[in-house]
């Protein structure tokens, strides 16, 4: 993509009302309304087990921007890790330092989850991706980046549990996840 027409994108990506979650996909902008308690607790449910197993010199981040301007893509995750460094960064956060993207599917636009960011993450360099979608009452995990997208798939109900990967290493507990009502 043209620098300049990146540049203007992300001028306009940056410009967000209150309240709404915005990302950069190629020449799209991708809003979003806040999330509602169910992802809230669902996201709590994965931070919460992830915690015990975050590498030294690495913290828990949501709704970061993480950019990826060689792919014309700034997405923010709703839970990241990423190492402290960043901090001096400022809010450009390159994408590759991130250890992982988790995303809880909202009911209003699943596919910014099932297709944007399944095309985005592997070419912006996130080595993990885990996929919580209430609708479906599954996790999804992506890993094995190789430029356009992930090589491995491991999907498994609400109620069983994923072994989640180095760096972290450790069984995921699913049975704890809400489904979305209605």
């Amino acid at each position: 993509m043209n620098p300049e027409r990146y540049r203007l994108l992300d001028e306009a990506r940056r410009s967000r009302p209150d309240g709404y979650k915005v990302e950069l996909s190629g020449d799209l902008i991708v809003m979003q309304a806040s999330p509602s308690p169910i992802h809230q607790l669902n996201l709590a449910i994965v931070q919460r087990q992830f915690e015990p197993h975050c590498p030294p010199g690495y913290f828990p981040s949501g709704n970061s921007d993480l950019s990826s301007p060689e792919v014309a893509s700034v997405r923010n995750p709703d839970l990241t890790y990423l190492p402290e460094e960043v901090i001096e960064l400022g809010r450009e956060i390159p994408a590759e330092l991130a250890l992982i993207a988790v995303e809880v599917v909202p009911p209003s636009n699943p596919e910014n989850d099932w297709t944007g960011k399944v095309r985005d993450y592997p070419r912006m360099g996130f080595p993990l991706y885990l996929i919580v979608d209430p609708r479906q009452k599954t996790v999804t995990q992506l890993s094995e980046p190789n430029r356009d997208r992930y090589h491995t798939r491991t999907e498994r109900a609400f109620g069983e549990t994923v072994r989640i990967p180095e760096p972290f290493d450790f069984e995921l507990d699913l049975s704890r996840f809400v489904p979305y009502r209605g």
